[in-house]
């Protein structure tokens, strides 16, 4: 099974940002988060970095019109894959 979320913030991108082999990330951006896949989530200690900043900057999405109207950050966070909580 493939793991569509991003694994900052939760958010289901709708295909594996990480390529259907779990290896070969997509370089496209988390509409939520802003995360480029391949970049700030390639290590553990950069999806933390990635996810304070986040957090700590007021959980901003990069594309607001692509926020759900009844978008929940505690809903959402709980679908970060569970290796990279």
């Amino acid at each position: 099974m493939h793991n569509n979320n991003c694994r900052v913030c939760g958010f289901d991108y709708g295909s594996p940002p990480w390529g259907d082999d779990g290896q070969t990330p997509l370089w496209e951006y988390c509409p939520c988060c802003g995360t480029e896949f391949g970049y700030q989530d390639s290590t553990y200690a950069g999806i933390k970095r990635k996810r304070k900043e986040w957090i700590d900057g007021g959980k901003k999405w990069l594309i607001e019109s692509e926020k759900p109207h009844d978008w929940s950050f505690d809903e959402q966070i709980k679908n970060i894959p569970e290796t990279y909580k």
